[in-house]
């Protein structure tokens, strides 16, 4: 347990404290089409068919799987794309705006540590830690994308360091609080993964439509997305 909570909190805050000393023009497309693939793979090969097999009724599942997915449209309203690594100009922000990017993040990055729960059934049923590699090669990405969105020049706020810590630490918080204390029922447990699987779709797809300039086919993009879905294979049944 204690393994978890310090790789989900030390991915997101290195990600982030590495932005800082990177210069503005460097991009991470294709370590970010590589985490969506992976990501995306995931979902597909590991999360999605165990829950639809551990459900009683798979046909209200698909239901939530669709639930997630648009709920996570509706936080990008609000942090604009930053946990799927989308980093764009902003230097300036309203306190308000802060705030609700930083409660958008918190609750998208809470939903993504519950996923790695102890207490989940799929645990029993295959102990991989494909999910967990799959959530820190997602949110490395993303608090780097967060730093650069803010910061200004040599100078970063004191704010930004609080909302990347704050954002560092609610997966492992999500962990924490599932694993220990919510003790949600099976049932509970496959419609909450469910709803994040979803959450999970909607970043990955956006990550290839994103890099995909006037949806041109690029050879060096497949062969990364492709490598990206490879080593999913490989950590799903071979870790």
């Amino acid at each position: 347990m204690i393994l978890i909570f310090s790789v989900l909190f030390l991915s997101a805050l290195l990600g982030g404290v590495a932005a800082r000393y990177v210069n503005g023009g460097t991009s991470i497309r294709y370590p970010l089409i590589f985490a969506g693939s992976f990501l995306f793979s995931i979902t597909i090969i590991h999360i999605l068919p165990e829950v639809f097999t551990l459900s009683a009724n798979p046909m209200k599942i698909g239901l939530y799987v669709l639930f997630g997915f648009f709920f996570q449209q509706l936080l990008e309203y609000f942090t604009s794309g930053i946990e799927h690594g989308h980093a764009h100009a902003q230097e300036d922000m309203s306190v308000g705006g802060r705030l609700g990017l930083l409660v958008a993040l918190v609750i998208h990055s809470f939903l993504e540590g519950a996923l790695l729960t102890h207490d989940s059934p799929f645990h029993d049923h295959h102990d991989s830690h494909s999910v967990l590699i799959g959530i820190v090669l997602h949110k490395v990405p993303a608090a780097f994308a967060l730093v650069t969105t803010f910061k200004n020049g040599a100078k970063v706020s004191a704010g930004l360091w609080v909302i990347l810590l704050v954002f560092s630490l609610s997966s492992p918080l999500g962990f924490l609080l599932s694993d220990q204390v919510l003790h949600m029922s099976s049932d509970q447990l496959v419609i909450l993964f469910a709803f994040v699987s979803g959450s999970f779709l909607h970043i990955s797809t956006t990550i290839f439509v994103e890099t995909s300039p006037n949806h041109h086919f690029g050879l060096k993009k497949f062969l990364v997305s492709v490598l990206g879905a490879g080593l999913a294979i490989v950590a799903e049944h071979m870790l």
